[in-house]
């Protein structure tokens, strides 16, 4: 078992009013966060939805299965093992409290192997991602590459690949990728 830092580094945030249209009723003061696994109310480090970028660092845990895989676990880890991820939950003012409207999953299960293995090394794993849809949207479902460009160790330190450290924007593929990865739109 290994001790891993597991860093989520977001720019292109969509803004902290994010305006309704069909299908979507739009939002007030919305703020994105990592959701703690078996407590979606408690939220790691809110971010305003208008900042510049937004950074969170996990404390995580990589583990083998039977088969040899690397499983990463934590507190901000969900899923089962071979299908791991971390949500990154959108919340907007309602009332005196705040809500969830919807969540992007950071797929862990898409990090390639070597990645893995390396940061398992290294102690550091970094996933860089937009957080804004084609529609301008705060980012949901399940988020996979090329939308999330993961590097290990010092690599990622380094910053290697800087213009390949930013992921694309999300094409918007229609109303059935929401549900099947069960996220509200």
């Amino acid at each position: 078992m290994a001790v891993m830092e597991l860093r989520i580094e977001a720019t292109d945030l969509p803004g902290r009013a994010c305006v309704g249209g069909p299908g979507f009723p739009g939002y007030e003061d919305v703020h994105v966060a990592v959701q703690r696994r078996g407590r979606p109310a408690e939220l790691l480090d809110p971010q305003p939805g208008d900042a510049a970028s937004a950074r969170w660092s996990l404390e995580c845990e990589v583990k083998r299965l039977p088969d040899g895989r690397p499983d990463v676990t934590g507190r901000y880890v969900q899923g089962v093992p071979g299908g791991r991820f971390v949500y990154l939950s959108w919340v907007a003012a309602e009332g005196e409290g705040r809500s969830m409207f919807r969540r992007a999953k950071l797929m862990l299960e898409a990090v390639d192997r070597e990645t893995v293995e390396a940061a398992a090394v290294s102690g550091l794993l970094v996933a860089r991602l937009g957080l804004t849809d084609a529609k301008g949207h705060p980012l949901c479902a399940a988020v996979r590459p090329p939308l999330v460009v993961w590097r290990a160790g010092e690599a990622a330190e380094e910053g290697e690949g800087a213009e390949k450290g930013r992921a694309p924007r999300r094409k918007y593929a229609g109303p059935q990728e929401s549900r099947e990865s069960g996220d509200q739109l």
